[in-house]
């Protein structure tokens, strides 16, 4: 199925497996670093990954529209990989929130920078009817990372080594993230650039701005994955357990990307993004609700790593679908801007639901939004410029 690939997506593929195993290394040790090391609270944490985050998503879009006027992959992706090379391993020397909140948002300026050049030259890199399997081959290697970092950040904190001596081990897969990306190659065949910068959305075909509308919707609905693992601990699952769970889903994720994304290559992709919509409502309604086992808990979050598996990559392949190849850089630039900075909302949100009304509450609500994205996405399916 997945034969004939170009050496291209294997090598972002590669690339985004290292790094995610480095980030995933750190990612949950941040927050003991901050309490046990740093001596500060949930408060500096939250403006840290706030700020970081949001610089991520604005500069997503200056970078996929600086791409699509200069389309040359590789210094995005060297500058994209490189910062958080640099910056993770340097957080073993950190003596203060404030240096640490540099760092953070050091790494996170690498993948603004990164992110939508290298969707677009994956678009670019495979012919349009297999984009799916393409985003899905890199996806299922990017929660692999996911998988990799946290079970290695377990082991070496189980064999006694400090949180300072593990940050500065993400140095080895910060380099090969490196010396990989200098490898990267644009595929053959010149695109045609715009003559000049152009980050317009008005400019972008209409059934790409309908289906980022209703992105945007579905966003809404989806609050931190923090809020996922407080609600197991709430429901009785032992704090050992959750890693366990969690890297349970990411597996799923990871084993079942590439044969759904690989499967919109041969139905329409929007049928497939929205029952995988329509599959996290259900998720999060029954989460909501009266689930007090560590099995129905387990097997909820494993419908979620279905969920992933489902809509990460076919929605990227839907972009790609909609704009036309000297635009792609620009499209995924506001794609990756709607979904970051709508996160900040939803998040904001769905805290303020919970402590207001309860998790049953919160937890409704963001499955009826994405019901309601589900149901405004097949319904622009009667357009023929979006049946893809």
């Amino acid at each position: 199925m997945i034969r004939g690939l170009p050496a291209t997506v294997w090598m972002l593929g590669a690339i985004s497996f290292l790094n995610d195993a480095a980030s995933d290394l750190v990612y949950p040790l941040v927050p003991l670093f901050v309490a046990q090391v740093l001596g500060a609270g949930p408060r500096a944490l939250g403006v840290i990954e706030g700020l970081a985050n949001a610089t991520a998503a604005l500069l997503k879009l200056v970078s996929g529209t600086l791409y699509d006027r200069f389309p040359r992959a590789k210094g995005w992706l060297v500058a994209g990989y490189g910062l958080p090379a640099i910056a993770r391993p340097a957080i073993a020397f950190a003596g203060s929130t404030l240096t640490l909140g540099v760092l953070r948002v050091a790494d996170r300026i690498g993948k603004g920078l990164r992110s939508a050049p290298r969707d677009a030259l994956l678009a670019r890199s495979v012919e349009p009817a297999r984009r799916g399997l393409a985003f899905g081959v890199h996806r299922s290697m990017d929660h692999a990372g996911a998988v990799a970092g946290p079970l290695a950040a377990a082991a070496l904190l189980a064999g006694g080594m400090g949180l300072r001596e593990i940050f500065l081990w993400t140095l080895v897969p910060g380099v090969a993230c490196i010396a990989l990306a200098l490898a990267v190659r644009e595929p053959p065949g010149a695109l045609a650039p715009p003559e000049r910068i152009d980050w317009a959305l008005g400019t972008l075909p209409a059934p790409f701005r309908t289906y980022l509308a209703i992105v945007a919707l579905y966003t809404l609905s989806q609050a931190s994955n923090l809020f996922l693992l407080l609600r197991a601990s709430q429901l009785g699952v032992p704090a050992a357990s959750i890693p366990l769970l969690w890297a349970v889903q990411s597996a799923i994720a990871m084993l079942l990307t590439t044969p759904l994304s690989s499967l919109s290559d041969r139905v329409p992709r929007l049928r497939l993004v929205a029952t995988g919509w329509l599959l996290y409502a259900a998720v999060f309604g029954v989460l909501g609700a009266a689930v007090d086992t560590l099995a129905g808990i387990a097997a909820l979050l494993a419908l979620y790593g279905v969920v992933l598996a489902m809509t990460e990559g076919v929605e990227k392949a839907l972009v790609a679908d909609l704009v036309p190849p000297e635009r792609l850089g620009t499209a995924f630039g506001w794609f990756h801007l709607v979904a970051g900075l709508g996160l900040v909302p939803a998040s904001a949100g769905f805290g303020w639901a919970w402590e207001r009304f309860g998790a049953a509450a919160a937890f409704g609500a963001s499955g009826t939004v994405a019901a309601t994205a589900a149901i405004a996405l097949l319904v622009s399916m009667h357009a023929p410029a979006v049946r893809r």
